[in-house]
């Protein structure tokens, strides 16, 4: 087996340098733990970024996998599979949603969503909220706020306006003749864990009916469970236009996707993706979703992320500033640069990771144990 310095020397002479990594290499994993190459273990309280919601390696997702390997891996969207169809018709049941579009990623999601918002409205702008994220690639990153991320990029493609964070009025306002869609994160992931004000979302779909503007959610983070829900746009009732899936949806495996309502299509030509909706992602896809079904997942992150939330708060440490979220979706604000606690947590055997320089984020696995979490959070008030 190569060593960490083997692996992060390599990286660092062939892989472009875009990431600040964490300095272990991981090698296995299950359930909620991983291992590093050195043999250490570590609580994953961050989930591939809320990727691997029925934790590593689910035997159930394992077998699909497999079995589904050894039949048909890759043929294209030039012919039909079973696998497509099925995922198809079960995301259709849970969104409640009318027909869907398959393709990789978060960023490809919004992508697609933003096209089709532009062809059926015929409009060409957008309002997005400031503390943002949708994606890197240029179309989402022109709907993310933080001007680092755009700046050596510029000028963006899309003209954008950013309404401020949970301010109905300042999104109505910032609507105009030729805003196209307004797209929110019901949860925002990268900006720091923020949760909206109770009544916000509806209020904006309402001003989008008004002002007959699409509504687009982004669930790419909060998706799949994540945040006690199916799809977070459950808490509040409010059914986007269009949503945008990822992370959790292939059940590790790199997956995407749009749902849309009625009346709103691609037709023939207009949207493709070679990869999108291959068999066996699909059968991953399928899998996982089971997974969280015969294992009451959804309900678990909802009774777990309380508990958690509560323990944390109950720590009582000064430089706690907030303990904010919904289900196994957790960010805390601390008064502190957060990479001191996810690095002394990291020695202790704890992965973590920081949104907006002074919020961890805590997205771990639903599978999660009550002892896993309290041994986090005996570690969170010692580090």
């Amino acid at each position: 087996m190569a060593s960490y310095s083997s692996i992060s020397e390599k990286d660092s002479k062939y892989v472009m340098q875009t990431y600040t990594r964490q300095p272990i290499a991981l090698e296995k994993g299950e359930g909620a733990v991983v291992w590093d190459v050195e043999g250490k273990e570590y609580i994953d309280c961050v989930a591939g970024i809320a990727v691997n919601n029925v934790g590593h390696s689910h035997p159930v997702v394992v077998k699909a996998i497999q079995d589904q390997a050894a039949k048909l891996i890759h043929v294209s969207n030039l012919y039909y599979t079973e696998m497509q169809a099925n995922l198809a018709e079960k995301l259709v049941t849970l969104t409640g949603m009318d027909r869907v579009f398959f393709c990789n990623s978060g960023a490809e999601a919004v992508e697609a969503a933003m096209k089709l918002a532009r062809m059926v409205t015929g409009k060409h702008e957008f309002v997005a909220l400031k503390g943002a994220f949708h994606g890197r690639t240029m179309n989402p990153l022109s709907v993310t706020y933080k001007e680092a991320y755009k700046k050596p990029f510029e000028p963006m493609p899309v003209k954008v306006t950013f309404a401020d964070f949970s301010d109905a009025d300042d999104v109505a306002n910032s609507i105009g003749p030729d805003t196209a869609a307004v797209i929110i994160e019901p949860i925002q992931g990268e900006g720091g864990i923020n949760v909206p004000s109770e009544g916000f979302l509806e209020e904006v779909r309402k001003i989008c009916d008004d002002t007959d503007t699409l509504l687009i959610f982004d669930e790419v983070q909060t998706g799949f469970g994540r945040t006690g829900k199916w799809f977070c746009k459950e808490h509040s009732g409010v059914q986007p236009d269009i949503m945008t899936m990822a992370k959790a949806m292939g059940g590790g495996l790199p997956m995407g996707g749009i749902a849309a309502r009625e009346g709103l299509t691609f037709t023939k030509s207009q949207h493709a993706s070679t990869f999108g909706g291959g068999p066996l992602v699909c059968a991953a896809a399928l899998a996982s979703i089971k997974v969280m079904e015969d294992e009451n997942l959804i309900d678990r992150s909802r009774e777990m992320g309380e508990y958690f939330r509560k323990q944390l708060i109950e720590l009582g440490r000064d430089d706690f500033v907030e303990v904010r979220g919904k289900g196994l979706m957790i960010g805390v604000e601390t008064n502190r640069p957060c990479a001191d606690f996810v690095n002394a947590a990291r020695e202790m055997g704890v992965l973590l990771n920081c949104t907006s320089d002074t919020v961890l984020r805590i997205a771990p696995p639903l599978i999660i144990s009550k002892e896993q979490i309290d041994t986090v959070v005996d570690i969170l008030g010692k580090v």
